[in-house]
């Protein structure tokens, strides 16, 4: 079995050193929420209030369902700027469409919303997957092509409230037993792509694409076609957390989402997954927003200055990336000695 194949199926010491630290990200950002829910709540016995934790899990809704996708891209060595544009340009298309046919069912909007995400998704995959494009020029250049085309179509016009049907509007503020249905519809979406990404073998070639590239081609994995699978998905997730952003704020402006792609990328490399490609979880991604929403929340309950949650986030950051880069280069020693350890038998 070749090292590409071994850590496909999760057998090499780097795949089981990797998984290992994985399980125990996860777990530290849970301890980690609890702790600074506990810390703020003895200095603000509010912040357990019903209203305070259903803000706790609303607020990074959309967050995580972004996130979402933008695993799939990072994990592939790639990373996907254009969602903030993607979700924006989405609110505002979804927000006309209602303003013309305000009788739309509520699932309609949410296709609507879904395809016309997955088109931007698609137009960055091919140029990265098929022409090699850097994503990361890529992505940025249609992160300003988009928002100046949502620019140019709104013109200025603002979607209101009085224009959103009240249920869709429920679906971005409504609660299903006490738990915000935002919560509930981005956990299905990481429950639903957690499980594809653990089953089947063409989602696991994502990993053996960034852990090593040109391994990948030899063992047979369709590179470019997986690459663009990864950014129509980020791209259709965008699209529908456009549609749902609108539900829950049922206005949009060309501002809609402007600087989600970096909050994006923050919760994904706080929550484990390898800004260098190659592991990674969605759920990792989705406690990652859960920490740094409830870290900002926490901040704003102890009358901290709003000022120190971009340098939180920021510091979290950093320490991620350098924990990341840490256990690579710790996997590498492994494998060379493995090898070594083999070559001599």
């Amino acid at each position: 079995m070749s090292v590409l194949e071994s850590q496909s199926l999760g057998t090499s010491p780097r795949s089981s050193l990797v998984s290992a630290v994985l399980r125990f990200r996860e777990l530290a950002i849970v301890v980690a929420v609890i702790l600074v829910f506990a810390l703020t709540y003895f200095k603000n016995p509010s912040f357990a209030s019903v209203a305070s934790v259903q803000q706790m899990l609303a607020g990074p809704a959309i967050i995580i369902m972004l996130g979402v996708g933008e695993t799939l891209v990072i994990i592939t060595r790639n990373v996907d700027l254009s969602i903030g544009s993607v979700l924006g340009l989405s609110a505002f298309l979804v927000g006309d469409l209602f303003a013309h046919y305000p009788h739309m069912p509520v699932i309609v909007a949410l296709l609507a919303g879904l395809l016309i995400g997955l088109v931007c998704g698609a137009v960055n995959g091919v140029i990265v997957a098929y022409a090699r494009v850097p994503a990361l020029v890529v992505t940025l250049g249609m992160l300003y092509i988009i928002r100046g085309v949502d620019a140019v179509i709104d013109n200025g016009v603002q979607i209101e409230p009085s224009q959103i049907p009240q249920s869709f509007v429920n679906l971005g503020a409504g609660t299903i037993l006490g738990i915000p249905t935002l919560f509930i519809i981005a956990s299905a979406v990481v429950a639903v792509v957690g499980y594809v990404m653990r089953t089947f073998r063409s989602a696991r070639d994502l990993y053996a694409i960034g852990s090593n590239p040109d391994a990948a081609v030899l063992a047979g994995v369709r590179v470019p076609r997986r690459i663009f699978s990864a950014f129509a998905i980020s791209g259709a997730l965008a699209g529908l957390g456009g549609a749902l952003w609108l539900a829950e704020f049922a206005t949009v402006a060309s501002t809609a989402g402007l600087g989600y792609e970096l909050n994006v990328v923050a919760a994904c490399v706080v929550g484990g997954v390898a800004i260098f490609g190659g592991s990674g979880t969605v759920l990792g991604a989705a406690l990652g927003a859960l920490l740094l929403n409830t870290i900002d929340q926490a901040l704003v309950a102890a009358r901290v200055s709003s000022f120190w949650n971009q340098a939180v986030a920021g510091l979290l950051l950093l320490v991620a990336i350098a924990f990341d880069r840490y256990v690579s280069l710790r996997a590498e020693r492994i494998l060379r000695v493995e090898g070594a350890h083999h070559d001599d038998n």
